[in-house]
């Protein structure tokens, strides 16, 4: 079976036009998927290099082509300024080992010793991460949905973005974005998973045959401190937390862990749904974390054959929350679901293409959020 240390050890003579290195030397091959013997994978390219993309891609495929069968599904973007910054000083992506690091790796469960978290500087307000927590009153309204999306646009807005699964029960997240793999240990850190261009860790990736959490609080407290103290997640811009539905043990753990996070609350239109919510609302404000607005998730149905919309779960609830928590309603999205097919190379089952109308509609929430946080 073709393995991701194959792939990188193919591409080690693809070189970067502007920069004269290695593709995989510079951790320039990001986000990549195998499926049996087909691979699809990110080249990110510095942007005097755009125009000898087609080139580029090229020679990825020649140098992929005694390895696997078929044509890679191949994706190429632009460097953020800061990405060029880290290549030109010959330092590359956190989240990209080398070939040889990575078959050193071992598999390995996040441990439990605790070093103390203001040594460790991703939860320093001087860090320059932006800490986004998802949060919602009740499940099944879509809250995680709405983060993995979320991330996902703010990745291809040119954003460097973690996201920690801190649904600790209900995780849900790999799932959802069609991860197949689990981390690997390199030295004394997990790296996390990249998918889409977002840095992923869960509570999902490293239990079997999803077996269930029978922990108590002080145990789920030490896991998520475990996220942030022993994942190595590299230069962020946004770290993403979806968090559980309700006001319970974990997300008390995030207010008190992170006092600098902001937040997005979710709910659906129904009226009971954001009154609800509006729990979640009121411990953010308790303590003292901003809320920068409220989505609405499954707003309306929209016939394919009619385009006439039909209000499910009735109106006004969004809005009705947003104004008791005195915030603004950022998005309305519609029930519905990805027009994703499984043969599909980049496949997940709740991730919006780029070019779909929903996409394009997270791309619209993500830069608001991009203008509201100033970054």
């Amino acid at each position: 079976m073709v393995t991701k240390e194959n792939v990188l050890e193919a591409l080690q003579p693809v070189l970067e036009p502007t920069l004269k290195r290695g593709l995989t030397a510079l951790g320039l091959i990001r986000d990549m998927m195998i499926r049996e013997a087909s691979v699809s994978l990110t080249v990110v390219l510095h942007p005097d290099s755009m125009g000898q993309a087609a080139g580029v891609e090229q020679d990825v495929v020649n140098a992929l082509s005694g390895l696997i069968e078929g044509k890679p599904h191949i994706r190429i973007r632009a460097m953020t300024e800061r990405e060029q910054a880290e290549a030109q000083g010959g330092q590359g992506e956190a989240g990209s080992a080398s070939a040889g690091s990575q078959a050193k790796a071992q598999e390995a469960p996040v441990r439990g010793h605790g070093a103390g978290l203001e040594r460790h500087t991703i939860l320093h307000p001087e860090s320059g991460v932006e800490f986004i927590a998802i949060a919602s009153g009740k499940g099944g309204v879509g809250k995680s949905t709405v983060t993995v999306n979320l991330a996902v646009a703010l990745a291809r807005q040119g954003k460097r973005v973690g996201l920690i699964d801190s649904d600790i029960y209900g995780f849900s997240v790999p799932d959802m974005m069609g991860i197949e793999e689990r981390p690997v240990q390199v030295g004394d850190k997990i790296k996390p998973i990249e998918r889409f261009g977002v840095k992923v860790i869960s509570m999902g990736f490293f239990v079997e045959d999803n077996s269930p959490i029978v922990w108590r609080g002080p145990m789920l407290g030490k896991m998520l401190r475990n996220f942030f103290a022993e994942i190595d997640w590299g230069e962020l811009d946004y770290l993403l937390l979806d968090l559980p539905p309700g006001t319970g043990d974990v997300a008390l753990d995030v207010h008190q862990m992170i006092p600098q996070s902001k937040e997005i609350i979710v709910t659906t239109p129904h009226a009971t749904a954001a009154f609800v919510a509006a729990r979640a609302g009121a411990m953010a404000i308790k303590t003292n974390h901003e809320i920068i607005g409220v989505v609405e998730n499954m707003s309306y149905f929209e016939s394919k054959a009619t385009g006439e919309r039909e209000y499910v779960f009735g109106r006004g609830g969004g809005g009705k929350l947003a104004e008791t928590l005195g915030t603004d309603l950022l998005a309305q999205f519609p029930l519905g679901a990805p027009d994703n097919h499984p043969a599909e190379p980049d496949f997940s089952p709740s991730v919006y293409k780029a070019d779909s109308e929903i996409g394009r509609e997270y791309l619209a929430l993500a830069q608001t959020i991009i203008e509201r946080c100033g970054k």
